[in-house]
């Protein structure tokens, strides 16, 4: 008798465990699907988990496989967080995109948009400081150290760089839009540029788009997706580089104008996965185009979305989105 209740308790304590382990995390949102082709991307079960909430404004992540976590921006908080399954959230920089002294007088004066580069250093567009930098310090032992990778264009300091992209010959494309400018200073240059960094010099791209904001390259590098951030022109559009990297052919790759009339949120940060697939942050959540523009499916949030991050194999998309950090888990 005494051998049954034991073993009675310990099948409630294992089942209790259990059910523990698989309790799920609350979600948000759902999956639009618009063409059959999506079921090739997103299973019909997957769903938008809630990882994390409470932040001014999150942004910029990146997934580092090496360190197995992701790292996002809360820009007006001046501060990076990074996300593991073991350990959820912790501060991993901060300050992240200002290091003066002194108040700032910009509401979004932390980093934005993150990237690894190609010695798998972070590199961090920064509002405060307005240049796009390079962390010193090792990502397992992050301290508030940085090197400016550029920081002026002919002499003239840069907006606040918002969005980068780099190439794997090691080359950047930012864009430089005002949003983390002091409200008491003035802008040095008079547009909104997208660049490139190559071997320590700034090219200037393009200077005709009203808002440049987030950036990516397609697989094979020879054609740029830019999004343009402005309610009256809330597109995204793509160029070709040609061999000397100036930009041809520029064209909409698509007008979310009118969405943008009735839905929160602005085309901002996109990623594209390794087959050509667009995952661009717009107007009512994240939209998913194939290579070829065809819009197949939407994440549909209730919050703006600024932008998103795949996992190392592409099955796993991190979406920070006001607030929230989320995440999305494609397919197995």
């Amino acid at each position: 008798m005494k051998i049954s209740v034991l073993l009675l308790l310990v099948l409630c304590s294992l089942f209790s465990c259990k059910v523990a382990e698989e309790k799920s995390a609350p979600t948000i949102g759902s999956i639009e699907r618009l063409d059959p082709s999506l079921d090739q991307l997103i299973n019909s079960s997957a769903t938008i988990e809630i990882l994390s909430d409470g932040y001014d404004w999150s942004e910029g992540p990146v997934w580092v496989e090496s360190q197995k976590m992701l790292l996002f921006s809360d820009v007006p908080t001046n501060t990076v967080y990074k996300w593991t399954e073991q350990d959820s959230i912790q501060v991993f920089l901060k300050p992240s995109g200002y290091t003066g002294q002194t108040a700032s007088n910009s509401k979004e004066e932390g980093s934005n948009g993150l990237a690894l580069n190609t010695d798998g250093k972070l590199v961090l567009c920064q509002h405060g400081d307005r240049r796009l930098a390079v962390l010193d310090a090792p990502l397992n032992s992050p301290q508030s150290t940085f090197t400016t990778l550029a920081g002026t264009y002919e002499g003239k300091k840069f907006n606040s760089p918002n969005d980068v992209a780099v190439r794997r010959n090691g080359d950047y494309f930012f864009t430089d839009p005002p949003y983390g400018l002091p409200e008491n200073v003035a802008q040095e240059i008079p547009f909104q540029g997208v660049y490139k960094l190559s071997n320590g010099t700034v090219t200037l791209l393009v200077d005709t788009l009203t808002r440049p904001n987030g950036i990516a390259l397609m697989p094979d590098e020879k054609t740029l997706v830019i999004a343009n951030s402005d309610k009256a022109k809330a597109m995204w559009y793509v160029y070709d580089l040609n061999e000397n990297d100036s930009l041809a052919n520029g064209r909409i790759f698509h007008d979310a104008t009118e969405a943008a009339k009735t839905e929160s949120g602005l085309p901002d940060g996109l990623k594209i996965d390794s087959q050509g697939n667009v995952f661009a942050t717009g107007p009512g959540g994240v939209w998913i185009f194939n290579r070829d523009a065809k819009l197949i499916g939407k994440i549909k949030l209730p919050e703006a979305t600024a932008n998103c991050a795949f996992s190392a194999d592409d099955k796993t998309l991190f979406i920070t989105s006001n607030n929230y950090l989320l995440r999305l888990k494609m397919r197995d």
